[in-house]
């Protein structure tokens, strides 16, 4: 240990110095071939000759290098004494240049040395490499030091952390550094008192590191002795039968060879068989074996006769038992470390548990988003024209493959979603129409007829689907700056694509809400949806708002398509997924109603949401729930959350 805080002494000098503020330009071939003898021939006492040297030139690949150093990946050319990586294939290695990154032949293992650092010039090796990269000019490199160092916690990156902490400008940075500082002194330290004192640091934080910290500091091991010992820290004593079983307890005794083994069913009919003589064991009949009084009275028989081991009863158990102290014994002898980790993941606990319902939260807010984009537009069309439109997801699948089609004709993804979006309304409003004025318009007086007649084109056009695009999944890939997470902490995280869908959610609302109540149109809709009759009575053509309408319901759906198809497979089965969902959301929410489906859609998508919390495994079992739930809630309110008021109530 003092050797290795002599080699930082030497380190960070050089490390906080202006050199390092930036890459120099000598090769680092050149740089190592100054200490060759000291790389190829590592040892604790050598390496921070061969240190000095890399942190003084700073050249490019220096910490690609001492990785390689670390893991044995570096090979020596005993020929001239270059170093080289090298890549196996077949029997052969093929050696890379260090510097230019280039194949520099190919020979065998034995033409090259192979530089093996023993576990010491690794730990040596590892520390610098926290040393180098904790004071790297780029940020970005600082934090993934640290990233790096919380995962593989290790005592020797102290003295390399706290160097650091002293020079570091960044707050975010030097925040990150506090807390894995305290979480070294925490788990290492050999002081109690600051233990104890950066223990109380984690309190609140929910962290994984930092909870796994606390979660090792208080690891225990199940132990038992005749009287409780004084030089253990007992985490809490187990009384048998209550937070134990009493055959478990006796197990343990019969483990540590302080108790016999009770014979088990197999033993006893075992050794009932072995003992048969004249048609009796133990002189009862063998009739009589046939139930456990008798097999028990026949073993007791062989016992007094000194033939089988004694049968271990429940009170023999109970005094073997009796006899000693159960006990769970923290792995952390201290005391007052276990004491004050305990009382940090106490209160740590409510706001992991805090923070978990948000995720659940945000989780449910998603996917209440998506059932809304899929529902909205099979609301509107129920609502005002009363059809049962059973190809309402085969227009949402319409939709995702127009975002398909677009994406294969402009790369550039984020441009091609601009595309795709107006593209997918107009293409299902248009196949919208075309539907209405062709098969729906002619069946408005018969709603069992259109549900066959939806349901049949909804069939067709899967089968178009697969005869065009095939039975593949397509991908409908989302821009790059909807990529990754947006992550508040460890416990709480959103994809961002799914954060851009609850936006595109929003937006839909907002302008459903402006078509409904500021324009003619919305005025219109709103008049059919209340009384066609009077409407129609009015100046109004229900047949022309028939057709809006049902292309206005049909081009949303193909813009949740597209939206759909960023988080979804894209086939031509994916609209069968969505249909009894945007269903459900419709009915529940209340049919013809905006605010109604966007109340159905934030209570199926909690609702499914935390059923599956409670059953992660099994999705299936949470969405029968589910449907079980919303038959319960229609008994109650058969007219969903929100219903209509005046004549079209009444429909």
């Amino acid at each position: 240990m003092l050797r290795r805080l002599c080699a930082f002494a030497l380190i960070w000098p050089l490390i906080l110095g202006p050199v390092a503020a930036q890459e120099s330009g000598t090769p680092l071939q050149d740089v190592l071939q100054s200490v060759q003898s000291e790389v190829a021939n590592p040892s604790r006492g050598t390496v921070p000759v061969v240190l000095r040297a890399l942190l003084e030139a700073d050249a490019p690949g220096t910490v690609d290098f001492l990785r390689a150093w670390s893991d044995r990946e570096v090979y020596e050319n005993p020929a001239d004494g270059l170093f080289f990586y090298a890549q196996a294939e077949g029997g052969n290695l093929i050696l890379i240049d260090i510097d230019t990154g280039g194949e520099a032949g190919t020979v065998t293992s034995r033409d090259v040395n192979q530089i093996r650092p023993n576990a010491g010039v690794r730990r040596e090796i590892g520390a610098s490499l926290v040393a180098f990269e904790l004071t790297h000019p780029d940020p970005d490199r600082r934090m993934a030091a640290l990233d790096s160092a919380a995962r593989s916690p290790d005592p020797d990156q102290l003295p390399a952390i706290r160097a650091a902490r002293a020079e570091e400008e960044d707050s975010a940075i030097a925040a990150r550094m506090d807390r894995l500082i305290a979480l070294l002194v925490a788990r290492y330290d050999q002081d109690s008192a600051t233990r104890v004192a950066a223990i109380g640091a984690l309190r609140g934080d929910v962290s994984t590191p930092a909870r796994s910290v606390l979660n090792q500091l208080l690891q225990t091991r199940a132990d038992f002795a005749e009287t409780l010992p004084e030089d253990v820290n007992i985490a809490r004593i187990k009384t048998p039968g209550e937070d134990m079983s009493l055959t478990a307890a006796y197990g343990v005794l019969v483990a540590a060879d302080l108790a016999p083994a009770a014979p088990g069913r197999n033993a006893i009919r075992d050794a009932l068989r072995a003992n048969v003589v004249d048609g009796a064991v133990g002189g009862v009949p063998v009739h009589q074996l046939d139930n456990d009084a008798g097999r028990i009275i026949a073993y007791q028989a062989l016992e007094d006769a000194g033939t089988v081991p004694p049968l271990v009863t429940a009170d023999d158990m109970a005094a073997a038992v009796a006899q000693y102290v159960f006990f769970d014994a923290y792995l952390e002898p201290d005391a007052a470390v276990t004491t004050a980790a305990e009382d940090a993941r106490g209160s740590t606990a409510l706001r992991v548990s805090m923070f978990q319902f948000l995720s659940l939260s945000l989780d449910a807010l998603s996917l209440a988003s998506i059932f809304f984009l899929a529902a909205i537009g099979l609301a509107i069309t129920f609502g005002v024209m009363r059809v049962i439109n059973m190809a309402h997801g085969e227009f949402i699948m319409m939709g995702a493959y127009t975002g398909y089609v677009v994406q294969t004709i402009i790369p550039n993804y984020t441009a091609s979603l601009a595309v795709a979006l107006p593209l997918a309304f107009a293409v299902t409003f248009l196949a919208g129409v075309v539907m209405e004025r062709l098969v729906i318009r002619h069946l408005y007086t018969r709603p069992l007829e259109t549900l066959l007649a939806t349901f049949g084109i909804s069939i067709a056009l899967q089968q178009l689907a697969k005869n065009i695009f095939g039975t593949q999944a397509r991908p409908v890939t989302a821009p790059d700056w909807l990529a990754g997470a947006i992550q508040v902490n460890d416990l709480v995280s959103v994809a961002s694509v799914r954060v851009g869908i609850f936006v595109m959610a929003a937006l839909f609302l907002l302008l459903l809400l402006y078509i409904l109540n500021r324009t003619r149109l919305g005025l219109e809709v709103r008049a059919v949806t209340q009384s066609p009759g009077m409407a129609a009575s009015m100046g109004i053509n229900p047949d022309r708002i028939n057709m809006l309408t049902f292309g206005l319901g049909s081009g949303i759906a193909g813009v949740a398509g597209v939206a759909i198809g960023l988080v979804a497979q894209v086939t031509s089965e994916m609209g069968a997924n969505y249909i009894v969902q945007s269903f459900m959301t419709v009915v529940v929410g209340g049919v013809g109603s905006v605010f109604g489906t966007l109340a159905g859609a934030a209570l199926i998508g909690s609702l499914q949401k935390g059923i599956e919390w409670f059953n992660p495994a099994n999705t299936l079992a949470a969405q029968t729930f589910m449907v079980l739930f919303i038959i319960l809630f229609i008994q109650f309110r058969p007219k969903g959350i929100v219903a209509l008021k005046g004549r079209a109530a009444g429909d």
